[in-house]
C-alpha cells in the first residue's frame, strides 16, 4: 500500500502592536488589572460605533507587503455571529468577504535531518490576510464553578494570516510560523511574542493516499508555542494514519494540545458546519486604500493610507539580512539563521567585529559556540548578558595577538561571566594566564625545573 501523505495548513492569529484597540480608543496592554481598559463600544453597549484604527490598517498593509501579497484597494468588513461569554455584541467584526491583502508568499528555511550544515528552502503559499477584532477572555474558576469574563483583550485588532495547505510535517510549520514572527518582528507590525498570546496557530491536519482527493482534516485550536506547533501537527498525524489504519475514521473536529501529555485532545465537533450567519458590518464603510497614482490631489494624508509610501519605507527582512551578513563577513548561511534567530545577536556579532582584529569568521564560533550556550544554559537573553561585546572583543584580540591560548580565554570567559566589573586583561594578569613569548623566559624556567630536580634528571638519563 502508499505511503500516507500528511497536508498541514495553518491559520495564525497576530496581534497588531497599536496603542489602541481597532475600532476603539481603548489602551492595550498586556496583564492589566481585569476589565480596566474597556470601552463603551467594547462592551457593546447600545448606541456605540465602531472608529477604525489607522495604524491597524497601515500595520496589516505592511506585512501584507512584506508577505508578496496583493494589497486590497476597496476591502469591506462584516460580523461573523457566535454567542459567547466573553464576546458581548454576539459577532465578531471581520473580513470574510473581500479581505485586506490576498495571494502573498513566504519562503522559510529548514534543516535536512538535524544537520544545521544542509539547508532547504520552501515556500508557503498566503491565501490572505484579514483585520479583525480579538474576544475577551474566559477564565473558568471549577473550584467556584464559574467563569469570571476579562474584556480587556476584546476588540485588540488582530491579523489573521491564512496560509494554504502546502505543508507536510511539524518541522515545516515550525519553520513557517518561526520565519513569520521574525517578519513580523522586523516590520514592528507585531510583537508576535507567543506567551503573552500575540501570535497563536491553528493546524489544520489531514491524510491521504497519493493520487486520492485529501482526507477529512481536524483543526488544533490555539497553539501558542513554536515547540509545541511542530509536536501538535507530527502528534496528530500519526493518530490519524493509526486511526485509518485501524479501520477507523477521522472526525472533522476541533482539537487542543495538551503539552503536559504531548498530545492532542477533542475539544467540540464540527458536524454540521457552524453558521456564522455573515453579513456586511454596516456601521463601517469599505476600507479605501491609496497608491501614488489614485491618490487625490487635494486629499489630507493623515486621512489617507498611501500603499506606494509604505512599500518604499519597508525595511530589510530577515532573508536580506542573513544574505547581507553572508556576504559582509564571509560566515556561512547557517550561522546566518542562528544571528538572526536570538534577538540582539547580530548587533553583538557586528560590534564585536568592529573591536577585534580577529577574522568574522572565526568571531562567530566563538559567538556561537561559547556565549550562545552560556546565555543558553543560564536561560538569558542577548540583552542581559553579563558580558558586554566590548569585553568580547577585548578577550578576542588578547587571543588574536597569542597572548593569550584558546583555553585560557575560555577559563577568562567563565570569570567574566561573574560579573565581576573586571577587564580580560586583569583577569589574565591575576590568573597568570599569559602566553610567554621570550625564549630566554622559556630556557629559564625550563633550567629552573631541571635544577630542582636532579635526581628525577639522573634517573631519565640512566634510564
Amino acid at each position: 500500500l502508499a505511503p500516507w501523505v500528511p497536508v498541514v495548513g495553518l491559520e495564525i492569529h497576530a496581534q497588531i502592536s497599536s496603542n489602541s484597540k481597532l475600532f476603539s480608543g481603548s489602551q492595550v496592554q498586556f496583564a492589566a488589572p481585569p476589565n480596566s481598559l474597556v470601552s463603551f463600544f467594547d462592551a457593546s453597549l447600545p448606541g456605540t460605533l465602531p472608529v477604525l484604527n489607522r495604524r491597524c490598517v497601515e500595520a496589516a498593509v505592511m506585512t501584507g507587503l512584506a508577505l508578496n501579497c496583493s494589497i486590497n484597494k476597496k476591502s469591506l468588513f462584516d460580523r461573523k455571529h457566535y454567542f459567547y461569554a466573553d464576546l458581548p455584541a454576539g459577532y465578531q467584526i471581520t473580513q470574510q468577504r473581500v479581505p485586506i491583502a490576498v495571494n502573498g508568499s513566504l519562503s522559510y528555511s529548514l534543516c535536512i535531518d538535524n544537520k544545521m550544515s544542509q539547508m532547504v528552502t520552501k515556500t508557503v503559499r498566503i491565501k490572505q490576510i484579514q483585520l479583525e477584532q480579538d474576544s475577551g477572555k474566559s477564565l473558568h474558576d471549577d473550584t467556584r464553578s464559574q467563569t469570571l469574563v476579562d474584556l480587556n483583550r476584546a476588540g485588540v485588532g488582530l491579523m489573521e494570516v491564512v496560509m494554504e495547505p502546502d505543508m507536510c510535517c511539524g518541522e515545516e510549520a515550525a519553520a513557517a510560523v518561526r520565519e513569520l514572527q521574525l517578519i513580523l518582528q522586523t516590520l514592528g507590525s507585531s510583537q508576535a511574542v507567543m506567551a503573552e498570546g500575540q501570535l497563536r496557530v491553528d493546524a489544520n491536519v489531514s491524510v491521504h493516499h497519493p493520487g486520492e482527493p485529501y482526507g477529512v482534516r481536524t483543526e488544533v485550536k490555539n497553539i501558542n508555542s513554536i515547540r509545541f506547533l511542530a509536536k501538535a501537527v507530527d502528534y496528530e498525524i500519526q493518530r490519524q494514519i493509526e486511526e485509518l489504519e485501524n479501520g477507523g475514521t477521522i472526525l472533522n473536529e476541533t482539537r487542543a494540545f495538551d503539552s503536559k501529555l504531548g498530545c492532542t485532545v477533542p475539544m467540540r465537533d464540527k458536524e454540521g458546519k457552524q453558521d456564522y450567519r455573515f453579513m456586511p458590518e454596516p456601521n463601517l464603510p469599505p476600507l479605501i486604500l491609496y497608491d501614488a497614482k489614485s491618490l487625490p490631489a487635494n486629499m489630507n494624508h493623515q486621512q489617507v493610507v498611501n500603499i506606494d509610501w509604505i512599500h518604499e519605507r519597508l525595511p530589510d527582512l530577515p532573508s536580506v539580512k542573513r544574505a547581507k551578513l553572508v556576504e559582509q563577513y564571509g560566515i556561512l548561511p547557517e550561522h546566518s539563521f542562528a544571528l538572526l534567530n536570538e534577538d540582539g545577536l547580530t548587533e553583538f556579532f557586528e560590534n564585536v567585529v568592529k573591536q577585534t582584529q580577529m577574522k568574522p569568521k572565526k568571531v562567530i564560533g566563538w559567538i556561537l559556540n561559547v556565549l550562545l550556550s552560556y546565555l543558553k544554559e543560564h536561560s538569558l537573553t542577548v540583552k542581559e548578558s553579563p558580558i558586554s561585546s566590548l569585553m568580547m572583543a577585548d578577550l578576542l584580540n588578547l587571543l588574536e595577538k597569542k597572548e593569550i591560548s584558546s583555553t585560557a580565554a575560555k577559563q577568562v570567559l567563565a570569570e567574566l561571566w561573574k560579573g565581576e566589573e573586571k577587564t580580560p586583561l586583569e583577569i589574565v594578569k591575576e590568573k597568570k594566564l599569559e602566553l610567554i613569548q621570550d625564549q630566554k623566559e622559556l630556557e629559564q624556567i625550563c633550567q629552573a625545573v631541571i635544577d630542582g630536580q636532579e635526581n628525577e634528571v639522573i634517573m631519565m638519563a640512566l634510564g
